[in-house]
């Protein structure tokens, strides 16, 4: 088994059995045995101050979730050449039971509806609330789904009256906003929400932000409004084996059209990363007004199978979770680190190993042997994009929005991007150095080596890994030569201003979305894009 250690000698073995004679061959060869034993004896002392990193033991068998019944449908579910439809039905009871258990207590309960695809009728589909700060308008007034113990303000100052934080955010005890701020570009207030003294909304108001979507959607959430919930679709929770083309959920995104997250989804997929396939569809529950959403595949045990050629481990980080070191029990991550494969067969080892490591490495130790332990390549990648496409919500953001993949074969980690509904809309003159933290990085990032602890004063946030990376000038180095890398690859060469003009094309009207509201939103990211290309080529030259 993964992760196994094998057995200590057994102890009742009687003692009298030393005082044994030994074989004659060993009296013949003592010189040979002894010789061995000086030279291990040596190579330890040799050792000592070397690191030795830790391995999975045992043989390790990555096993495909069997499906049973794959449903086909009548066409592709992201092919983009036709429009797509995804209706479902479910009872009063059913869903009153799923958003009141969350507004309870943030229970996230699945419950049972039917749901047709493109035609496709699917019965006994589970359903459930996705999201943390994307239910900021479902959130009652106590419990974990309310802002009550163990949700957002807890442990210090509740935010200004009428503006909950995001789940894993909290306002430092005895914090106020501080004077002047202003909201970063794209983030919207709640409706009837007026914002602190001091803080200016930004030019344009409280529209959809660029692309209509991002913090916009935050606030949209209502129980009197079913289309507006994000919600996951699991097809195997009730019928074990059960799939849809190959996927066992799929993910309803908030918001419309969020052309921004699309963008970036569509972005880091021509950057050549590890990413989920989308699509957009017409979209209604109970025979409602038609909305516009964009559904995503949501990381499965066979995703994960598949992400890679060789075999490995996906985790996902939870909004709570700290890329910290702990101790060396793996239940003190098993609310941090979900394991998405083989999780009956799995470990968090491979990440605990890290973790320490990385708590005991000082700045010239971390610098020279990360290579051991992370892929850098990949994470100077990862974090190039994440710049690039002004995503502040990032490993290091409020929500620790991120996957980590250990692979079996490298014995090394790598970082998947999640969740970029808050990318592509930030700050589109931000440099390849500069901060990208939500709220403009006014509230400061995490302290090294605590992993999302939260700066002086500063909300929850910041990752050890991310910052330490970045703080070093040899690993900044390969930052900088991926960021450039990358840039070509998806500004420099239009494939941005490409993907823009291809949107316009396959996003889908419907009752909710016009097609000049759609026009709208398809020309404020084109200016986005024009400007985020044309501030970035602009610093290349200097």
């Amino acid at each position: 088994m993964p992760g196994s250690i094998d057995a200590e000698p057994d102890s009742t073995v009687p003692r009298k059995r030393l005082r044994h004679r030994l074989p004659r061959s060993w009296r013949q060869h003592w010189k040979l045995v002894a010789l061995l034993g000086a030279f291990s004896l040596a190579l330890l002392v040799t050792l000592h101050d070397v690191g030795i990193k830790p391995y999975i033991t045992g043989d390790v068998e990555i096993a495909a979730a069997e499906i049973t019944e794959d449903i086909a449908g009548s066409v592709d579910l992201f092919d983009t050449s036709v429009d797509h439809e995804l209706s479902i039905d479910i009872t009063d009871v059913e869903y009153d039971d799923m958003v009141e258990s969350y507004q309870k207590d943030g229970e996230k309960k699945w419950v049972t509806a039917t749901v047709t695809i493109d035609g496709t009728v699917i019965n006994d589909v589970a359903v459930r609330l996705k999201g943390n700060s994307t239910l900021m308008g479902l959130r009652g007034t106590g419990g974990a789904g309310g802002g009550g113990e163990g949700g957002p303000g807890r442990g210090g100052m509740q935010p200004p009256e009428g503006m909950e934080l995001p789940e894993g955010m909290e306002m430092p005890e005895g914090m106020e906003m501080p004077e002047g701020m202003e909201m970063p570009e794209g983030m919207q207030m709640p409706e009837g929400m007026e914002p602190p003294d001091g803080m200016e909304m930004p030019e344009g108001g409280m529209g959809g932000g660029v692309g209509g979507g991002g913090m916009a959607a935050m606030s949209q959430a209502s129980a009197d409004d079913p289309t507006s919930l994000p919600l996951l679709l699991s097809f195997d929770e009730n019928v074990e084996g059960r799939a849809y083309q190959g996927m066992t959920e799929i993910s309803v995104r908030p918001g419309s059209p969020v052309i921004n997250e699309a963008m970036a989804l569509s972005l880091t997929k021509e950057a050549g990363l590890p990413t989920q396939d989308y699509g957009y569809a017409v979209y209604s529950v109970n025979g409602s007004d038609t909305t516009t959403r964009l559904l995503l595949a949501h990381p499965d045990e066979n995703m994960a199978n598949n992400l890679f050629d060789s075999p490995g481990y996906l985790y996902k980080a939870d909004a709570s979770s700290q890329l910290a070191y702990v101790d060396d029990d793996q239940s003190s991550y098993s609310d941090q680190f979900k394991q998405i494969n083989s999780s009956d067969e799995g470990t968090l080892q491979p990440i605990i190993d890290f973790l320490k490591w990385m708590d005991e490495a000082d700045d010239e130790e971390f610098a020279a042997d990360l290579d051991e332990w992370v892929d850098v390549d990949s994470l100077a990648d990862y974090l190039a994009m994440q710049n690039l496409i002004t995503n502040s919500d990032d490993m290091s953001g409020p929500g620790q929005n991120y996957y980590l993949w250990y692979d079996l074969e490298s014995e090394k980690l790598s970082v998947i991007s999640w969740d970029l509904n808050l990318a592509m809309q930030g700050n589109a003159t931000l440099g390849p150095d500069d901060e990208n933290g939500m709220f403009g990085g006014m509230f400061g990032g995490g302290n090294r080596g605590t992993g999302g602890a939260g700066g002086a004063g500063g909300m929850r946030g910041g990752n050890a890994l991310k910052e330490r990376f970045l703080a070093s000038e040899e690993l900044k180095a390969v930052y900088t030569e991926a960021y450039w890398k990358l840039f070509d690859r998806v500004y420099a060469d239009g494939t941005a201003a490409e993907t823009v003009a291809g949107l316009a094309e396959s996003v889908p009207t419907s009752d909710a979305l016009s097609a000049a509201d759609l026009e709208t939103a398809i020309d404020s990211m084109s200016d986005w894009v024009d400007q985020r290309t044309s501030t970035l080529k602009k610093a290349r030259k200097e």
